[in-house]
């Protein structure tokens, strides 16, 4: 006996790969139902090789007797219509940011922290981290139980993808605007992102942190440990799928360069490439399309005393958004909601 799930959201590059990953990893489903806003009406989507869904509207979509929803519509619509299909029975993965950070809604990486999903009991809703700190605290989460970490500095290279389907057409419009010699029109990023890099992701705070620099530091503490201490960067870079990370780690015990390879090789969702040679590591280029998250350039940082360096990569869409919620409605189905 499978499930009824239901994916909010369903037209969006997140909404398809949500289809694309519950296909591939074969979730056992009853039914699926592809929900978004009523300006969607008419059109179909993808399930599978196979199947096509034709999408609901969401405002008139009735939750109950549905098991799970996973939905990634913008946080200002999972704030109106997650608690609605949770009160109807249903429990709502989400992958907006709008929940993140509420003590009662677990936030949960399935590598990382698999024991928190527990606590979706409380409001029947589970939130989907941040694309970022999904792929840092995979990799991360071998070595702080190794040697316990202190401190994270995080450089984000962050994929157009990222931003929506926009992103991606503002980027393939840019550059070609600048090879035929036409005006570069800026919609949705305030600065051209062809042929450059954009140090502002979502909206600056007071102390002059983009809330996508905040997101990273309070959720690695949500998901990791509230002891560790967080600074990030975090940037725009003309990529179409593919988030790449230079991220700098402090830990309370010795660890070498050695010892955290092999740690990283044993662990659930990463794969290790880093040859110390010429294209012996990866980027966002190769790992587009792929699962695990990449981590190459594993070295030591003799600038301070126990400290790492490490290049993480992850297809944004995947791990860092549609795979990771999959991966959480898999644990519910394989642990609270047998049937």
């Amino acid at each position: 006996m499978g499930y009824k799930v239901a994916v909010i959201g369903a037209t969006g590059n997140v909404g398809r790969e949500m289809l694309t990953t519950l296909a591939e990893r074969n979730f056992p489903v009853d039914a699926v139902a592809a929900l978004a806003s009523e300006n969607s009406i008419g059109t179909q989507v993808s399930f599978g090789e196979k199947d096509i869904l034709d999408v609901q509207d969401l405002a008139r979509f009735d939750f109950r007797g549905w098991d799970i929803a996973l939905s990634s519509p913008g946080g200002k619509v999972s704030a109106q219509y997650a608690p609605k299909a949770a009160a109807a029975g249903c429990v709502v993965i989400d992958n907006t940011s709008h929940f993140r950070m509420e003590p009662d809604v677990p936030l949960v990486v399935p590598e990382v922290n698999p024991e928190a999903l527990a606590g979706y009991t409380k409001r029947n809703i589970v939130a989907n981290p941040n694309c970022s700190t999904i792929q840092m605290v995979v990799a991360l989460k071998p070595l702080h139980d190794l040697a316990r970490i202190k401190r994270i500095v995080v450089s984000t290279y962050q994929s157009v993808s990222g931003a929506g389907r926009d992103g991606m057409d503002e980027l393939f419009n840019q550059t070609r605007a600048i090879y035929v010699n036409d005006p570069v029109e800026k919609r949705k990023f305030d600065k051209q992102i062809a042929f450059n890099v954009i140090p502002h992701i979502d909206s600056f705070m007071e102390d002059g942190t983009t809330r996508e620099e905040w997101k990273m530091m309070v959720e690695t503490k949500k998901i990791l440990d509230p002891r560790i201490t967080v600074t990030a960067t975090c940037v725009r870079v003309p990529v179409f799928i593919g988030h790449a990370e230079s991220v700098n780690v402090e830990f309370e015990r010795p660890i070498t360069a050695e010892e955290a390879t092999e740690a990283l090789r044993e662990a659930p969702g990463i794969t290790v490439i880093d040859h110390r040679a010429d294209e012996g590591f990866v980027t966002p280029v190769e790992c587009a399309g792929d699962d695990p998250v990449f981590v190459s350039r594993i070295r030591e940082d003799f600038s301070v005393e126990n400290g790492l360096n490490l290049w993480i990569v992850a297809d944004n869409l995947r791990k860092g958004a549609a795979l990771n919620a999959v991966q959480i409605a898999e644990l519910l189905a394989g642990n609270y909601l047998r049937k």
